[in-house]
C-alpha cells in the first residue's frame, strides 16, 4: 500500500496498540458487539493478511502470551475455591464430557470426510478438545466470576487441556519412536512432582512474604514472579505455561482477596494491556484471503468449526441438564467452553514439525490457516453467547427473594483512625464487610483533642485520612474523610456517628499502654455504653489475606438482639472474601438460627459449628486458636438481653489467654433502632460503672 508500512518502530506499533485498545471497546459499544472481538477483528485489519499496517514483531509473542497467562491466572485467582472443592466430581465429569464429544466428533471427521491420516485427525481432535476463555473479561465485567456455571466451566477447561496436552505428548512420543513406559512414568513424575513442590512451597514462601512485606508494588512483583515461575515450569516438564499459570492461579486463590488492592492491580494490569495484546496478536494471525482461493479449505474451516462447537454445546448443555442448574447455565458454560486461541495454535504448530515423510509434515499449510480462521469464527460464537448468558443471569438476579432488602439496608461504616500502622487494616476489614452492591464508600474519621497541639495534630491526621483514601480508592472505592477537632473523642465519634447517618462502627482496639493502662483505653468504654448501635473493635496483627480462619464466640439470647443478622451478614462477607474457614461457638438454639441463616444466605460459605454450653468455657478456645486465625468475640451491653455477669471478665480474660491474638470484639445493635438523639449539650463522659459497682468493688478489698 504505503511505503510506510508496514509499521517496524516499536514506539509507534505501541502506540498504535493503545490506539486499537482505547477505541475498539467504544466502536465495538456502538455496534452492540463484545469488545473481545472488537480486538481480534482490529488484529485482522492491522496485520499483514489485513491492511499490512504493523509487522508483528516480538512484542506481539513476549505480550501474547503474557496475556494469554494472564487470562487463565485472573480465572483460577477469581474462582471460588470452596466451590471447587464441593463440586469436584461435577469438574471432573464435565471436563471429561467437554474434552471426549468433540475429540471423538472430530476424529471421525478427519478420518471419514476429510481424509486425514489416523495421526493428523488425532492432533485436530486434540486441538478442538481443548479450549481458551477467550470470553472471560465478559464475565469479569459483569461481576459473574464466582457463578457456579462459570467456575464449573474454568475448572473443565483445565481438565481439557490437561488431557489434550497429554494426549499430544503421546502423538509427538509415537511419531519419535520414544513412547515407552519409561517415558510415560518420567513424564507423570514430572507433573506430580510440579504440582506438589508448588502446593508446598509457594503458600508457606507467600505467608511469610505478605506477613513481612507490605509494600504495594512488591507484593505485586511477587505474585506476578509466581505466575512465571510456574508457567516456566511448566512448559519445562512438557506441559503448556497456560497450565502453570492457571495452577498457579489456584495457589495463590486465597492470598489474594477479591476486594483488595492486590487484585484490584493484577486485574487493571492484565486488562489494559497484556489481554488485549494478546487479542490482537491472534487476530493478526488470521488470513481471511484463504477463504476465496479454493474451496478445499472452505470445507475444513466449516466441518472443524461446526462439528467441534457442535461437541462443545452438547456437552455443556448435557452437563447443566444433568446438574440440574438454572437455565442460562448451559449457555454460559457453552459459550466460555467453545472458543479456541493460542492454545490451538500451539498444538498445530507442533504438528507442522512433526515430519511424516522428507518435506511432508503431518500439518500442512492449509490446515493451519483453517485452524486459525476456526479460531476467529469460534471467538465470535464465544463472545456473543457469553454475552448474552451473563445478561441473562444479571435480570434473573433482579428478582431473587430476599435481594430487596440488600437493596434497602442502611450500611454506612464509620472508620475512626488514629495510628497509621493500623489504619489501612481497619479500612481494608471495612471493605470486606460493606456490601459491594449498594456501592457505597466508607467514612474514615480521624479527631484531635482541642488543645495547643491542635493545629499539628489536623496536619497529622489529614495526612493519615488521605493514605486511608488511596489504599481505598486502588479497590475502587470511595471514602468520605473528616478531621474533627473534639473535647471528648468519644462524644466526637457519636457526633460524626449522627451526622454521616453511620450505621456501625469499626475502630481498633486500644493496644497502647503508654497512652492509657487500661483495656478499653481512655474512650472505647464511654464510645459502646453511650452509642447503641453496632461497634466493632479490632486488633490485627497480620495481613488479613493471610487469615486461616475465623473463630466465633457467641453468648447464648444473642439472637434476641435486634443487631444479630447486621454482625453475621458482616463476618459472613469477610470469610467469603478471604475464602477461608469459620467457626460458631454457642448454644444450641444460637447456632441453629445461625446455621439457617447462612444456608439460606451464604451457602457457599465453610462454616462450622462447636458447642460452647456455657461463656465460662471461654478461655478454653484458647488453645484451638492458632497465630493465623481471627478470633471474634460476641459482647452485649449491660442491661441487654444478652449481657450477663461473666461479660464484665471479658478485659481480664482476653488480656490472660488472648494477648497475642488476631482479634475482634463486636457490640451489637441494641436498644431498637438505636435512634437515640445526641447533642453538644449532653456531658462529655459516660461512666463505665456506677458508683455503687465501685463501692461495692472497694468493700470486698476491705474484706481481703
Amino acid at each position: 500500500m504505503f511505503s510506510a508500512f508496514p509499521i517496524t518502530d516499536p514506539t509507534l506499533i505501541f502506540f498504535i496498540v493503545m490506539l486499537i485498545i482505547l477505541f475498539a471497546p467504544i466502536v465495538m459499544g456502538k455496534l452492540r458487539i463484545p469488545h473481545i472481538i472488537g480486538m481480534v477483528l482490529a488484529g485482522v485489519a492491522v496485520g499483514e493478511y489485513g491492511f499490512n499496517i504493523l509487522k508483528r514483531d516480538d512484542s506481539f509473542e513476549l505480550f501474547g502470551r503474557v496475556g494469554l497467562y494472564y487470562i487463565m491466572f485472573l480465572a483460577a485467582l477469581e474462582m471460588d475455591s470452596g466451590a471447587l472443592k464441593r463440586n469436584k466430581y461435577r469438574f471432573m465429569i464435565f471436563g471429561l464430557t467437554t474434552f471426549a464429544v468433540p475429540f471423538v466428533l472430530i476424529y471421525l471427521l478427519g478420518t471419514t470426510f476429510l481424509n486425514y491420516t489416523t495421526a493428523a485427525s488425532l492432533l485436530l481432535a486434540t486441538l478442538m478438545a481443548s479450549n481458551t476463555l477467550i470470553a472471560y473479561p465478559i464475565v469479569g465485567r459483569y461481576g459473574l466470576q464466582r457463578n457456579p456455571a462459570v467456575s464449573l466451566s474454568v475448572g473443565s477447561t483445565m481438565i481439557a487441556l490437561f488431557l489434550s496436552l497429554v494426549v499430544l505428548a503421546m502423538i509427538v512420543a509415537a511419531h519419535n519412536e520414544d513412547g515407552g513406559s519409561l517415558f510415560w512414568l518420567w513424564f507423570v513424575l514430572k507433573v506430580v512432582g510440579f504440582c506438589g513442590g508448588m502446593a508446598f512451597f509457594v503458600p508457606r514462601l507467600t505467608r511469610w512474604f505478605l506477613r513481612r512485606y507490605s509494600d504495594a508494588v512488591m507484593q505485586f512483583i511477587f505474585v506476578m514472579a509466581i505466575l512465571f515461575l510456574s508457567a516456566s515450569v511448566s512448559s519445562s516438564i512438557g506441559l503448556e505455561g497456560i497450565f502453570g499459570a492457571f495452577l498457579a492461579g489456584l495457589i495463590l486463590n486465597r492470598y489474594v482477596p477479591r476486594l483488595s488492592p492486590l487484585m484490584n492491580r493484577i486485574e487493571f494490569i492484565g486488562n489494559a494491556i497484556f489481554i488485549p495484546y494478546f487479542l490482537i496478536g491472534v487476530g493478526m494471525l488470521i488470513n481471511l484471503r484463504l477463504l476465496f482461493q479454493g474451496k478445499g479449505i472452505v470445507w475444513v474451516v466449516l466441518g472443524i468449526t461446526l462439528v467441534g462447537t457442535l461437541g462443545k454445546a452438547i456437552a455443556a448443555y448435557l452437563a447443566s441438564w444433568r446438574f440440574k442448574m438454572p437455565t442460562p447455565s448451559g449457555q454460559m458454560m457453552f459459550g466460555l467452553t467453545s472458543a479456541h486461541a493460542a492454545g490451538a495454535i500451539a498444538i498445530v504448530m507442533v504438528g507442522m514439525q512433526l515430519q511424516v515423510a522428507p518435506g511432508r509434515y503431518l500439518i500442512t499449510d492449509d490446515i493451519l490457516n483453517a485452524v486459525v480462521i476456526m479460531i476467529l469464527i469460534t471467538c465470535i460464537i464465544s463472545s456473543v453467547i457469553t454475552e448474552g448468558a451473563a445478561k441473562t443471569f444479571i435480570l434473573s438476579e433482579k428478582n431473587i427473594p430476599g435481594s430487596e432488602m440488600l437493596d434497602k439496608d442502611d450500611e454506612s461504616i464509620l472508620v475512626p483512625v488514629k495510628y497509621p500502622e493500623y489504619a489501612n487494616s481497619l479500612v481494608a476489614l471495612a471493605i470486606m464487610m460493606r456490601n459491594p452492591k449498594l456501592n457505597r464508600g466508607i467514612i474514615a474519621l480521624n479527631l484531635v483533642y482541642d488543645d495547643e497541639n491542635m493545629r499539628a495534630n489536623q496536619e497529622k491526621g489529614q495526612r493519615l485520612l488521605d493514605q486511608v483514601s488511596k489504599y481505598a480508592a486502588a479497590t475502587d472505592v470511595l471514602t468520605q474523610t473528616q478531621v474533627r477537632i473534639a473535647a471528648n473523642i468519644a462524644n466526637g465519634i457519636k457526633h460524626a456517628f449522627n451526622e454521616f447517618h453511620a450505621s456501625e462502627i469499626l475502630i481498633g482496639l486500644h493496644t497502647h499502654k503508654d497512652v492509657s493502662p487500661k483495656f478499653w483505653g481512655q474512650f472505647h468504654q464511654s464510645l459502646f455504653n453511650g452509642l447503641n448501635r453496632q461497634i466493632i473493635m479490632a486488633r490485627l496483627n497480620q495481613p488479613l489475606n493471610t487469615i486461616r480462619r475465623i473463630q466465633v464466640a457467641i453468648p447464648s439470647r444473642a439472637q434476641y438482639e435486634p443487631g444479630f443478622y447486621r454482625w453475621l451478614e458482616r463476618l459472613a462477607r469477610v470469610a467469603l472474601n478471604l475464602e477461608c474457614r469459620i467457626v460458631f461457638h454457642g448454644r444450641q438454639d444460637t447456632l441453629a438460627l445461625v446455621n439457617e441463616f447462612v444456608r439460606n444466605r451464604h451457602a457457599g460459605m465453610r462454616a462450622e459449628y462447636a458447642l460452647m454450653g456455657h461463656w465460662n468455657e471461654l478461655p478454653s478456645l484458647a488453645s484451638t486458636i492458632a497465630p493465623d486465625h481471627l478470633f471474634v468475640v460476641i459482647t452485649a451491653r449491660k442491661g441487654t438481653v444478652s449481657y450477663k455477669t461473666a461479660l464484665d471478665q471479658l478485659p481480664d480474660e482476653i488480656t490472660k489467654f488472648f494477648s497475642g491474638t488476631n482479634l475482634m470484639i463486636v457490640f451489637p445493635d441494641q436498644y431498637g433502632d438505636g435512634s437515640e438523639e445526641l447533642t453538644f449539650a449532653e456531658p462529655q463522659h459516660t461512666e463505665g460503672t456506677s458508683a455503687y459497682e465501685d463501692v461495692g468493688k472497694w468493700m470486698k478489698k476491705l474484706k481481703k
